[in-house]
């Protein structure tokens, strides 16, 4: 039996998501790095930055959605590093909105390293090499391809900003409607759409693949954001972060929904310092509650939607794969 067999269909996703993105990243930090910065502590922010980058979703996922359509990734290589210089910035400012010094792999992030007003710069910094080099490098495209294109960018940017907007009146509540959270959730998925959707354009997509490959970003978007959701239960660091700073995981949301369950888990959460143990009583909770049942089946009847979906895509090795990446949402959950 090979290898590859033995291996979870997450770290598959993962291996093929940073191959497909790294010519794109390459470009996108030799870009930014050779831009004249003189202040050195935004300069030492950058690098540190830099060496820390590792985001290899978003132009991992414009890269399969343009080969998808019968496109060549490397032929715009370009387009892929403005998307990620672009989706750089968000992260960076999300530091900011969420008061996040420390990642999930335990490093300061540019926000906790280097304070506010530098992380804000770097992330304007990010933002602006980002949609000058993604507006450069598909000047030659048909007029209507260029509109699509900007209209596209446009409408995801403000709808990730409504739904970070919307999210900052939850943050530090327990009596979240989940259904109102959920929508927020959502909204966030857009960044993927866009992902997909330029990607479908670059690539010479027919419409009805362009709009496709669309709605399984926005639906890939939704199960990648959840699967997160319900991994921030399993971690205790996150899960405390969440619980002082954010809005509560939407698993553990829709479980106090239950009266008897809402009494057990804020009783857990009112301690100064959550335990191991703790997680593992909200997790038993949690897993138990009909309501994030439905939630997992919610998210298996969406799965089902992308595999009728990719039946537009040719290709069937890239088919297969996109399948694999929706399906791998609900690995170990």
């Amino acid at each position: 039996m090979s290898p590859e067999k033995h291996k979870k269909a997450s770290e598959i996703v993962v291996e093929v998501l940073k191959k497909k993105s790294k010519k794109g990243l390459e470009f996108a930090k030799k870009t930014i790095l050779a831009e004249n910065i003189e202040c050195k502590k935004l300069r030492e922010a950058l690098e540190y930055y830099i060496l820390n980058w590792t985001d290899f979703t978003h132009p991992g996922l414009f890269s399969i959605a343009c080969e998808a359509v019968g496109g060549n990734p490397d032929k715009a290589v370009q387009v892929q590093a403005g998307i990620s210089l672009m989706s750089a910035a968000f992260d960076i400012h999300d530091d900011i909105i969420d008061k996040s010094k420390i990642k999930k792999h335990g490093k300061s992030t540019v926000f906790g390293k280097f304070g506010k007003d530098i992380t804000l710069l770097l992330g304007n910094a990010f933002l602006v090499k980002g949609f000058i080099l993604l507006g450069k490098s598909i000047r030659e495209l048909p007029q209507n391809k260029v509109e699509e294109i900007f209209e596209t960018l446009k409408k995801s940017l403000f709808e990730i900003g409504n739904a970070h907007a919307l999210e900052l009146n939850l943050k530090g509540k327990i009596n979240v409607i989940p259904e109102e959270y959920m929508k927020i959730l959502e909204m966030k998925a857009a960044s993927v759409e866009t992902d997909m959707r330029i990607g479908a354009i670059i690539g010479g997509g027919t419409n009805s693949e362009v709009e496709a490959l669309t709605r399984y970003g926005r639906i890939l978007g939704i199960l990648a954001t959840l699967r997160e959701e319900f991994i921030d239960v399993f971690e205790i660091e996150e899960l405390s972060h969440r619980i002082h700073s954010e809005c509560l995981p939407i698993p553990v949301l829709y479980a106090i929904q239950d009266r008897d369950s809402k009494q057990r888990i804020q009783k857990l959460l009112a301690k100064k310092q959550v335990t191991s143990k703790d997680v593992d009583e909200i997790l038993d909770i949690v897993f138990e509650a009909k309501a994030v049942r439905k939630l997992e089946k919610m998210m298996k009847d969406l799965i089902e939607e992308t595999t009728h979906l990719v039946s537009e895509i040719k290709d069937k090795q890239l088919k297969a794969l996109l399948v694999n990446f929706t399906e791998s949402t609900l690995e170990d959950l």
